[in-house]
């Protein structure tokens, strides 16, 4: 893949890249490479029990788990200034770590992201038919740990072959127990930190709306449209990056 130089910076911006469910840190290597190249500090860490770390699947994880996985990264790598971006259900995830580390953060990026406030749990905002089929989803996939198969690749708005190539084999089965856990916040969702939503439009991904419709109510936060579907840091990486650059400017 030839990497684009899309802005050379005298001064970087710090940005730490936290994926959805099914996928790892990986699933941002279009964005990343391209960033690294143009100057940037880029960070793609992978939750626990995903991705490479599909090996540490177990009971225990909770969505505190993939908060922690975060904050981790922050402290241990001295991290300051920082543009944290959360993609689909990552956006639950950069909510918790902004809770505890606000001093951390410059700017909070919700990419056609999940947002839930204080005590939500995601299976609290889904309808019975719907928590149905998860449910039976889990039971089919047995094992020891419940966990949620991935969904076609085409649902989360991938139709290019490369796209999915790319992610075939990658994506791996979710803790079935971060989508039963809460976030506990001791402040309001974002910690009173700049933020911008960005929403995916070709296609939207519906799973979000409520989401999008959260932050219009409540928030003064800017929305930003970005032409490509749910996974567009895998389909449209320079659009992605045009978006974060333009977002971490603010």
């Amino acid at each position: 893949m030839t990497v684009s130089n899309p802005t050379t910076v005298t001064d970087p911006y710090t940005f730490v890249l936290v994926h959805g469910a099914w996928h790892g840190g990986w699933c941002w290597a279009r964005v990343a490479d391209r960033l690294r190249a143009a100057g940037h500090v880029v960070y793609t860490p992978t939750c626990t029990g995903l991705g490479e770390r599909s090996h540490l699947l177990s009971t225990d994880i909770t969505l505190h788990t993939f908060v922690q996985d975060i904050v981790n990264v922050l402290v241990w790598e001295d991290l300051h200034d920082v543009v944290l971006v959360g993609h689909s259900f990552g956006g639950l995830t950069i909510t918790g770590v902004a809770d505890i580390a606000a001093e951390r953060i410059k700017k909070l990026v919700y990419l056609d992201a999940f947002i839930l406030e204080n005590g939500i749990s995601t299976l609290d905002t889904l309808p019975p038919n719907i928590i149905e089929k998860l449910e039976a989803g889990v039971e089919k996939a047995g094992g020891p740990v419940p966990v949620l198969a991935a969904p076609r690749l085409e649902a989360l708005g991938l139709t290019e072959a490369d796209d999915l190539a790319f992610e075939e084999g990658r994506v791996t089965p979710h803790p079935y127990n971060t989508y039963c856990t809460a976030l506990q916040l001791k402040n309001p969702v974002g910690n009173n930190l700049p933020a911008t939503y960005v929403q995916c439009t070709e296609p939207e991904f519906i799973a979000v709306r409520n989401s999008l419709e959260w932050v219009k109510a409540n928030t003064a936060w800017p929305v930003e449209t970005l032409p490509g579907g749910h996974c567009a840091m895998v389909s449209h990486p320079e659009e992605v990056i045009k978006t974060l650059l333009a977002a971490a400017a603010v």
